[in-house]
């Protein structure tokens, strides 16, 4: 149950209210971003709350226990904030959400209702809606570690400690054509077949994406994407190209000479040495 601030208490009492919904977002950068459906800004707690943004949220699900309360935020693509580019670039990922209930003429008078984590996102024709999970939701994601085969680090950071800034880890290409899904580059013509596959093609603006396959030829390199592009791939951009892992040991032994800082258990006993009997030799 929540305790109301004797003067939100006492505003409701009267019978005749001014409330509004406010919405503010945290995202991991640390950029705060907020919005209200009542038709002014509104401001407290050093964020101001963008007026007719296009920002609307659905009905809030409760359920008693530990299931996830989840409801949806969905609108235009109005605010500079929520613009395509930023949606499809992954900012707005896991970014923390509070809602807020509150009095606009007296903006002291406020309560926070929920909070949790932005889920998915969809979006098309200047239009967005999104997923907002409760704070349960966390208590469905993986904490600690598996004991597996394969590696359960991320390439490059401190549990791997492989340096993707080393001259053979990174190449610098620039795009000469894009066909469907796939983009080819020259400038990186030292590096064998496969060499980026399962790592990353970065643009100077944060934007990234994740690669399926690399194959070289005789004029180009040839990059194949995981995913379709949201945003528009121009000829002439110039992009850093990482190195992928596939996570087993004889990778990170032979590519990266990386064996001391294996994240798995190559040597791990499989199923059949589980499910075998023991047999008795005479």
């Amino acid at each position: 149950m929540k305790t109301l601030a004797a003067g939100l208490q006492s505003h409701l009492d009267s019978g005749t209210t001014t409330l509004c919904q406010c919405w503010r977002l945290t995202l991991r950068s640390g950029e705060k971003f907020g919005f209200t459906d009542h038709d002014e800004a509104l401001s407290f707690d050093g964020t101001t709350f963008e007026a007719q943004a296009g920002f609307t949220g659905s009905e809030i699900e409760s359920s008693i226990g530990l299931n996830v309360d989840n409801l949806e935020a969905s609108g235009a693509l109005q605010s500079g904030a929520l613009d395509e580019l930023r949606l499809t670039s992954g900012d707005y990922d896991h970014a923390k959400v509070e809602i807020w209930r509150v009095n606009w003429q007296d903006v002291t008078q406020r309560i926070l209702q929920r909070q949790g984590h932005l889920g998915e996102v969809t979006y098309g024709q200047g239009r967005f809606t999104a997923e907002v999970r409760g704070l349960a939701h966390l208590l469905n994601q993986q904490k600690g570690r598996l004991f597996q085969f394969s590696c359960d680090a991320d390439l490059g950071d401190a549990r791997c400690g492989v340096n993707l800034t080393a001259t053979i880890f990174h190449g610098t290409g620039t795009i000469g054509a894009v066909v469907d899904n796939s983009i080819e580059l020259s400038g990186l013509g030292a590096f064998a077949d496969d060499w980026f596959t399962r790592g990353a093609v970065l643009w100077s603006g944060g934007r990234q994406l994740s690669i399926k396959r690399h194959r070289t030829f005789s004029s180009h390199a040839r990059i194949d994407l995981w995913s379709t592009p949201k945003f528009t791939i121009a000829i002439g951009d110039v992009v850093t190209v990482q190195a992928g892992c596939d996570k087993q040991f004889a990778t990170c032994r032979a590519k990266f000479s990386n064996a001391i800082n294996f994240r798995g258990c190559p040597h791990m006993p499989g199923s059949d040495f589980v499910l075998g009997v023991a047999k008795h030799k005479a």
